[in-house]
């Protein structure tokens, strides 16, 4: 099963372009079909993360995918699953 991944570290500090990424990535994964994907916003202090979790609430784009599930083993992981 294939499988993205999205690894924020580099961005980290660039809003818009955090925001481009996981457009991309939702996108892709629409595209191509596949059900999983991996974000790794880190651990840090948790803003990446909750800038994250804002973006994947926004009403257009929560529409997109069936659920987010929090990894609870790693604090600096998301996954995104989708119903194709």
């Amino acid at each position: 099963m294939a499988k993205i991944k999205l690894d924020l570290h580099d961005i980290y500090n660039k809003g818009l372009k955090i925001d481009a990424e996981l457009d991309r990535v939702m996108t892709e994964a629409i595209e191509k079909r596949i059900t999983p994907i991996e974000i790794i916003p880190g651990k840090g202090s948790g803003q990446l993360k909750k800038h994250v979790l804002r973006f994947l609430r926004k009403p257009e784009i929560k529409k997109l995918y069936h659920r987010i599930e929090k990894d609870d083993k790693n604090f600096g992981r998301i996954f995104v699953h989708f119903k194709h």
